[in-house]
C-alpha cells in the first residue's frame, strides 16, 4: 500500500456522511477539498482535529475549500458525535464500509489496527492531491498550517 503523493489524482469515492447523505469526490470539482482523517470518533485528539474543521468552516468557505472529516466509523456513530459536538456545517464521511477502503485506496489505511492514519490530503479542484502531511496519531493537526497552505492557492 503506497502512500498518495502530491501530483497523484486522488481517488474518487463514494460514502454516507453523518447526515446519511452520499458524497462523492468528484461532487467537489470546481473546489479544493481538505480530506482530515482522523483515527476514530469519540477521541480527545480526533474530537479537537473535528472541532478545529467546525470553527473554521466560514474561512474554509472563502478559501474555495470543503473540510471533510473522515475515518472508519460508522454512519450512526459519526451523526451521535457530530450532535455531540455540535458539528453542524462540516460533512462527516464514513469510510465504515467496505471497511476502509477508501483510506487503502489513498494508502493510509492501518490493516492491523482497522483505522486510518491521522492525515490531511488537500485535492486541488481538477482532482489533483496537491498537499499530504501525515501526523503521528496523538499528534493534533495544525489547522493554521492547512489554512496557510489553502491561502497561498487561491
Amino acid at each position: 500500500m503506497k502512500l498518495i503523493t502530491v501530483g497523484d489524482m486522488a481517488p474518487d469515492f463514494t460514502c454516507k456522511d453523518n447526515r446519511d447523505q452520499t458524497i462523492c469526490l468528484s461532487d467537489f470539482r470546481g473546489k479544493k477539498v481538505l480530506l482530515s482523517w482522523h483515527p476514530l470518533a469519540w477521541t480527545a485528539i480526533c474530537t479537537d482535529q473535528m472541532r478545529a474543521l467546525e470553527n473554521n468552516f466560514e474561512q474554509f468557505q472563502k478559501l474555495n475549500t470543503v473540510p471533510l472529516g473522515f475515518s472508519v466509523d460508522p454512519v450512526p456513530s459519526k451523526k451521535a458525535w457530530a450532535q455531540v459536538l455540535q458539528i453542524k456545517n462540516v460533512q462527516l464521511p464514513s469510510d465504515f464500509w467496505p471497511h476502509g477502503k477508501i483510506a487503502s485506496d489513498y494508502g493510509i489505511f492501518r490493516e492491523k489496527q482497522g483505522f486510518s492514519e491521522r492525515v490531511n490530503i488537500i485535492i486541488d479542484e481538477n482532482g489533483k492531491v496537491i498537499w499530504v502531511k501525515v501526523y503521528p496519531l496523538a499528534q493534533l493537526p495544525d489547522i493554521n498550517e492547512v489554512m496557510n497552505f489553502l491561502a497561498t492557492q487561491s
